[in-house]
């Protein structure tokens, strides 16, 4: 049995990998236990890793510091991958208000360290840890330390202070967010239902518009004779309304760009509901014909783009009307559903509505790839590539004038904006950055486990023995105030004055504390993809306060 005992107290690299997986393991299975229908979720590893290293179930610092680091850029490469496509149309529609909101949250969070700095007389470097792990942000932390070393008087007992204070706020920083939602959906007795509908009708307010289909019947002389591409000219070039079908002479038809329309035909539009108003207004009235009911030779199905060759064509030149005699009606990307415009292009996994005869989509279908097995098989290249571009782009220093060193987006920072701008180009070369879901959902699971496994077993050994020792429970209780007050008075503010959806605001909480399992814990409820929208959308700007914040703090309180 001595080889058993080498193996769990051992310092291989096997006994790191067995402690690694008994840790997520058992963390995910206590993660699923509910007491009064509330359960830990993801977070259930942290505890477990806490638990682990406090019994001295350890593995080397090096191999944790790799584990939690290689967790955390898997992660958020995988949220980068994922919510790329719809970003910057977020950013465009509510990036202003949702970065201020954030702010104010940073910014509370530096008052209430100050007010605890002040008045409970806590020491400097302890503070600023505090604040660090209240807020669940390792580069400010690392800021901080760095900024400790040019403070007159330096000593290396000084340098262990903040890495203390963060040790016992960051268990609760990470539950702090997360029980802020609790407390927010219960309070205003939320309905993630009719959260998720009222996000996709907001959407279509602000210009994102979901998209719907009407039938029409023509009754407007002026337009009888004119072919479709004339008719929907008079609606403007960003209309988004497509004609998919006919009902000419008791016959339905395919609406191709050059098919005429006459008086008493009846036609299905597809495109925003205030753009479809506007054809009804132009062409006649809604008909209660429901073309898609009627039996005939035109079909809809979905076709997905697998074919390489075919990704960066936009839809004019495929120009599959004139070519196959087959209309585009909606094109689904990422989650999102968009009209078919001529200048846009296609990537690897959209998903295109196809209308017409079914030989004329099967070959339209032929052309564009349809593959659901090559489209299943994740490309491993490109995701190491972004994954290198993202810590070039991290660890690059940024100058800052008045600050004494400069600042870095960080190992979390980086790859999530790369991920971010690759999957909205959609290919570079021979690289192409689509990830299958699964695939995307395996990288994320595997990453965030890593990284909240490694932060446990990091903290344990420490972790009970500065809580039952001198000020340890006073600590956590200082930084519970710096966690709670911020998110729930901007949580507060965002629901009841901006009327910020809620699916909306958790990740607005998460990404305003750069906190990858929160996110993770607002992702398990929902399959909207909008908090993952509003993380990305607020962490770039977060990152640069939260470090900042971190470093004036010790040059203005030290000086």
């Amino acid at each position: 049995m001595s080889w058993l005992l080498e193996l769990i107290w051992g310092e291989s690299i096997a006994h790191a990998i067995l402690i690694l997986a008994l840790v997520a393991g058992t963390g995910l299975a206590l993660g699923h236990l509910r007491v009064a229908g509330i359960g830990l979720g993801i977070a259930g590893v942290l505890f477990t890793g806490l638990l682990f290293g406090h019994f001295g179930l350890g593995i080397n610092a090096e191999v944790l510091d790799f584990a939690r680091e290689f967790g955390l850029i898997l992660f958020v490469y995988s949220i980068g991958i994922q919510v790329g496509p719809g970003f910057f149309d977020s950013l465009r529609r509510q990036g202003l208000p949702l970065n201020l909101m954030a702010a104010g949250i940073i910014l509370g969070g530096v008052v209430v360290t100050l007010l605890i700095h002040f008045l409970a007389g806590i020491e400097t470097p302890i503070a600023v840890g505090l604040f660090s792990g209240a807020t669940t942000n390792t580069p400010s932390l690392a800021a901080a330390q760095q900024a400790l070393r040019d403070v007159p008087g330096f000593t290396t007992e000084m340098a262990k202070l903040p890495g203390l204070g963060y040790a016992v706020a960051y268990p609760f920083g990470v539950i702090g967010i997360i029980l802020t939602m609790l407390l927010v959906r219960s309070a205003f007795r939320i309905d993630l239902m009719r959260e998720t509908e009222a996000l996709k009708e907001e959407q279509a307010a602000g210009g994102r518009a979901s998209l719907a289909r009407m039938h029409l019947e023509v009754k407007n002389p002026g337009v009888d004779g004119q072919r479709v591409r004339e008719v929907l000219a008079q609606l403007g070039s960003e209309a988004g309304v497509v004609i998919s079908r006919i009902l000419h002479g008791g016959e339905i038809q395919v609406a191709l760009p050059d098919t005429r329309i006459h008086q008493g035909d009846v036609i299905l539009a597809v495109g925003p509901r205030d753009r479809l108003e506007a054809l009804r207004d132009l062409v006649g009235t809604e008909s209660p014909i429901d073309l898609t009911s009627i039996e005939s030779e035109i079909t809809a199905t979905r076709i997905v783009v697998t074919r390489k060759a075919i990704v960066g064509k936009s839809v004019a030149e495929l120009n599959l009307p004139e070519r196959h005699g087959v209309t585009i009606t909606r094109v689904t990307r990422a989650g999102v559903e968009f009209s078919p415009g001529p200048a846009v292009r296609l990537q690897l996994g959209d998903s295109l509505l196809a209308v017409g005869p079914r030989d004329a989509i099967e070959r339209a279908g032929r052309e564009l790839g349809n593959s659901a097995r090559e489209l299943g098989v994740p490309e491993i290249i490109p995701i190491f590539t972004g994954i290198a571009l993202g810590i070039l782009l991290g660890s690059w220093p940024i100058p800052v004038p008045g600050v004494p060193a400069p600042v870095k987006l960080g190992l979390a920072g980086g790859p999530l904006v790369v991920a971010i701008l690759l999957s909205r180009v959609g290919h570079i070369g021979p690289l192409f950055w689509y990830l299958p879901q699964s695939a995307n959902l395996v990288l994320r699971e595997i990453g965030i486990v890593l990284f909240l496994a490694a932060v446990g077993l990091r903290a344990g050994d420490r972790f009970v023995e500065t809580l039952v020792s001198g000020d340890g429970f006073v600590w956590m209780g200082l930084a519970a105030l710096i966690t709670l007050v911020p998110l729930l008075v901007v949580a507060l503010i965002g629901r009841l004055f901006l009327k910020v959806n809620y699916l909306t605001l958790c990740g607005l909480l998460a990404g305003s504390m750069t906190d990858p399992p929160a996110l993770a814990f607002a992702g398990s409820f929902t399959r909207s993809e909008a908090p993952s929208v509003a993380y990305a959308t607020v962490y770039p700007l977060t990152m640069i306060l939260r470090v900042l914040s971190a470093q004036l703090m010790v040059l203005l309180l030290m000086r």
